[in-house]
């Protein structure tokens, strides 16, 4: 994942007052999975699907 985006989701849960948690469940994900996706320790054909899902649900293109 680009910091870029990984900067836009983080900015992006600020401006709503969400936690990661409350991502995660969204997602669907736990959220140490999505601690590693937007850390870039996951970027395997799974994570690029939560990160589709992700961005999807906070509106980022």
């Amino acid at each position: 994942m680009s910091e870029n985006l990984d900067l836009q989701i983080r900015n992006e849960l600020r401006k709503r007052k969400m936690k990661h948690y409350q991502l995660a469940e969204m997602v669907g994900i736990t959220p140490v999975y999505l601690s590693d996706i937007l850390n870039g320790k996951r970027d395997g054909e799974k994570a690029q699907k939560h990160i589709r899902t992700i961005k999807e649900i906070l509106n980022i293109k």
